[in-house]
């Protein structure tokens, strides 16, 4: 069956405010004995610095190798294309790894619900919500697609987006959970 999006799958809810990151410490937005719950979500990474600097070096002894016999034999142009070939695959993992800059943070006190996200470019949006008239459902559980969502005054906000199924999954009851102990005070 296709997959089709409605108006209900569509994030909706305007930022309260927006701007650059700061690479600081983020201020403590509440004291140690207010604070219910608190995530920072970031993308998974299959592959750590080591495991990057190893492959790079693979792609750098085989394309120097094939350079270096293709020269050998007088097609000298190849040699230019093993660089190319060497400076895409760079180009590849140095975009990848600038996407997992990208992290949103949850914060739930008692009086409020924060959200704060940050896009690879560094700029960053603010939510802030009351935990009694926040509702946190996991939309399209045990599937693929399956998403967290906060719906406050008829408008939604996804979190997570970038985490596997079962990781949002995971998320969307420990938030949950989070907000009614919120209520409970």
């Amino acid at each position: 069956m296709a997959y089709a999006r409605t108006l209900s799958e569509i994030e909706t809810m305007p930022p309260d405010q927006i701007g650059r990151v700061s690479y600081e410490a983020p201020p403590r937005l509440a004291s140690a004995g207010d604070e219910i719950f608190e995530a920072i979500l970031f993308p998974n990474r299959s592959l750590p610095p080591a495991g990057f600097a190893l492959v790079m070096g693979v792609v750098i002894a085989v394309n120097v190798t094939l350079g270096v016999f293709f020269t050998s034999i007088g097609a000298w142009p190849v040699l230019g294309f093993c660089g190319l070939d060497i400076f895409l695959v760079w180009l590849a993992f140095r975009l990848s790894y600038r996407q997992g800059r990208h992290h949103e943070r949850i914060h739930i006190t008692a009086d409020c619900i924060r959200v704060s996200r940050v896009l690879p470019s560094g700029h960053e949006s603010r939510w802030s919500l009351q935990p009694f008239w926040t509702q946190v459902s996991v939309d399209h559980p045990g599937e693929h697609h399956v998403r967290v969502r906060l719906t406050s005054k008829g408008r939604s906000l996804f979190l997570g987006t970038f985490l596997s199924p079962r990781e949002r999954e995971q998320f969307g009851d420990a938030i949950a959970a989070a907000v009614v102990r919120a209520r409970q005070g």
